[in-house]
């Protein structure tokens, strides 16, 4: 273990809940976008579908950016390396992320097929790249990248695409798709309901089965670097478990599979941050070129100013989350959209959104 300060856990341990609180929150976002088309037979079930999140996709975003400043803040060489190592795949995802909100935006400017086929494809694109390339990066995080005595990447983009990544890809992927499609089964009413379900009982298993894999062979690789981590174990467990479980709660209790699927992607991650710890960087070149907490981490002044501003603004910034989505809360249908595209036109009409009668039937 390696020499770090109080301060430096705790920024390493703020920048771990920004990352989950990213993927599970733009989890659902990318599963949703994933099965646009699949679910949505016509224009009024997809525009159901795009409101489900269209409140809330730019506000999970955010996430992302607080992540990437606190990183460049709290542990510049951190930073430096990793985002100048994986350049391009970065590149591919910000890319991807930029289409699928331009998607957002032009698919209702226009009523032709062509145009909105277009923009679902978009969004489809926007969603798959992110969600897989996210798990292929964290596990190249967690596995070792090429860096040098001088905290350089020395590798190419093919060098990220390990059989163990390309698993961690898959892993983030099937996850995505069965929380969104969970998260579709509380906001949608009708026909959706079940065909979002049927989608969520078939991914689940999937993302068992690869968490399983994924993770088995994580601590496979810590056992021969010195040991298996506990904590990191039994947080691995629990995130198969979790996965496992989404399918025996989904039909009768769908809020509490959404907080499984939810809590699947948190235990992954903090099984892979406390693989980390106390590094930030793992260097597959040589050991003695991993780069410590200590070594990555701005001064202390620094780390506590940021640890004074953030517990004075992250508490607003979380209630004003929370509000938003407690005011985009009612479920939607095809029916909603014979002409307003607005979610705030929903909200006229709070009457007809009220708590869909099957949904404590798993409908």
């Amino acid at each position: 273990m390696g020499d770090y300060t109080t301060l430096e856990a705790v920024w390493f341990g703020l920048i771990c809940v920004l990352w989950i609180g990213y993927f599970v929150l733009e989890g659902f976002d990318f599963g949703v976008g994933m099965l646009l088309r699949y679910l949505g037979r016509g224009n009024e079930n997809r525009q159901a579908i795009l409101h489900t999140i269209g409140p809330v996709w730019d506000a999970n975003e955010v996430w992302l950016i607080v992540a990437g400043g606190a990183t460049f803040a709290a542990f510049p060489e951190w930073y430096a390396t990793l985002f100048s190592g994986f350049y391009l795949a970065l590149f591919l995802i910000l890319a991807a992320l930029i289409v699928r909100g331009v998607a957002f935006e032009f698919w209702g400017k226009d009523d032709r097929a062509a145009w909105r086929s277009t923009w679902e494809w978009a969004v489809i694109f926007g969603s798959v790249v992110p969600a897989l390339l996210w798990g292929v990066a964290w596990a190249n995080i967690i596995d070792g990248t090429p860096i040098d005595g001088n905290r350089e990447f020395t590798g190419t983009l093919l060098d990220l695409l390990t059989p163990y990544a390309l698993l961690g890809g898959v892993v983030t992927l099937l996850l995505f798709l069965a929380h969104g499609a969970v998260f579709l089964t509380l906001r949608l009413r009708g026909p959706m309901v079940e065909r979002a379900a049927g989608v969520a009982l078939l991914a689940a298993p999937g993302a068992a089965l690869a968490l399983a894999a994924f993770l088995g062979w994580t601590l496979i690789r810590q056992g021969d670097r010195g040991g298996v981590e506990i904590a990191s174990g039994v947080c691995a467990a629990g995130a198969v478990v979790s996965a496992a479980l989404v399918v025996l709660a989904l039909r009768r209790r769908p809020g509490v599979a959404f907080g499984l699927s939810a809590g699947a992607i948190t235990l992954l991650f903090v099984a892979l941050f406390l693989d980390l710890f106390p590094n930030a960087l793992v260097s597959s070149t040589d050991s003695a070129f991993d780069i410590s907490l200590s070594e990555a981490a701005s001064s202390p002044y620094t780390l506590k100013v940021m640890t004074v501003v953030a517990v004075l603004l992250l508490p607003f910034v979380l209630l004003y989350q929370g509000w938003s989505y407690w005011v985009f809360r009612h479920r939607v249908g095809p029916e909603d959209f014979g002409g307003g595209r607005n979610p705030l036109d929903l909200l006229s009409r709070p009457g007809e959104h009220g708590p869909d009668p099957t949904r404590g039937r798993g409908r």
